[in-house]
């Protein structure tokens, strides 16, 4: 087995690893919606839209899957219990594939864009800044140089959080003062960034309530800050999610995407919780892709989301 082999097997490990309790609720659910049953009706079909939305799929992802299911079921005229799994789990990848979030590479610096800006967004808990730290050294990782902005200037410890992380990962991070101007920490972050000709600079973003109007409008206030540097900066604007927080993930995206031009996701702490469905709902409902996923506390444990390898873990081999 060559290097690769081994890096592509451990990364399989931990995915399956991380939604072990979402398959083993799942699946432990669907077996008891079929037992007894020899082909795929309404009682079946009325079960399964009750394990879909319990598996924090959501209301409106869960009624398009299973319209897809019966017009299977009405079309084959004959649909068994057996092949339940293999229809829902093919109805599933080809949902995140027409959401646009097929196998992705994760970010990508593309050329002329140096250094590339990327603004991570999300309410306080979410893990927001341990992601941008497992960013930095994925980048880190790929030969690139990262500079890291500490313009979350509100919460206790936040500075101190990332300034932890730096360290720990071996990149700059420009701060300041707690409760310093976000926008003046971003600006001195990407003036940076530039002038040391780094390739990535992440800027960190107060972590308030989602519901807060007029403090959302302060990532407006920095993105603009920012783009007096870099006219078309920030490049990427990265929204965190808590997946084991189910519904409440959907309505933070409902509000950040509202509040900001977000343009990928990342979704967290699904290792420990049975809420795994909620990156196939928030795929579908926001049309955003998610990009990352977070499966446990370690640095590579935050990985790239790649559809057909979730679906594959999700449902077995």
């Amino acid at each position: 087995m060559g290097l690769f082999d081994r890096f592509t097997k451990g990364k399989k490990e931990t995915l399956d690893k991380g939604l072990e309790k979402t398959k083993e609720s799942f699946f432990s659910k669907i077996t008891r919606a079929v037992a007894g049953k020899s082909k795929v009706d309404d009682e079946v079909l009325d079960q399964l839209e009750e394990i879909l939305v319990s598996s924090d799929v959501g209301v409106d992802t869960t009624l398009k899957i299973i319209d897809r299911i019966e017009e299977r079921v009405a079309r084959d005229k004959y649909v068994n219990t057996d092949e339940l799994t293999t229809i829902l789990r093919e109805e599933i990848a080809l949902l995140l594939t027409e959401n646009n979030s097929d196998d992705l590479s994760g970010f990508t610096v593309p050329e002329g864009k140096k250094p590339y800006v990327i603004m991570v967004v999300g309410v306080n808990g979410v893990g927001k800044t341990t992601t941008i730290g497992k960013l930095a050294w994925q980048f880190k990782q790929k030969g690139l140089s990262v500079y890291l902005g500490a313009a979350d200037t509100f919460r206790a410890a936040a500075v101190e959080q990332l300034d932890i992380w730096g360290q720990r990962v071996g990149v700059p991070v420009v701060k300041q003062k707690m409760g310093s101007d976000p926008a003046s920490v971003a600006f001195d972050a990407v003036s940076s960034a530039r002038s040391h000709n780094a390739d990535v600079v992440i800027i960190d973003t107060a972590g308030r309530l989602h519901n807060k109007v007029n403090l959302m409008n302060e990532l407006t206030k920095i993105k603009q800050v920012m783009g007096k540097i870099i006219p078309d900066a920030p490049h990427e604007v990265l929204l965190v999610l808590d997946g084991s927080t189910g519904q409440n993930a959907f309505e933070q995206a409902r509000q950040f995407t509202a509040a900001t031009e977000v343009t990928a996701l990342a979704i967290t702490k699904l290792d420990g919780t049975a809420k795994g469905g909620v990156v196939i709902g928030i795929s579908d409902q926001f049309r955003i892709p998610v990009k990352y996923i977070g499966l446990g506390e370690g640095m590579e444990d935050l990985q790239v989301f790649r559809r057909k390898a979730f679906v594959d873990s999700l449902f077995g081999e």
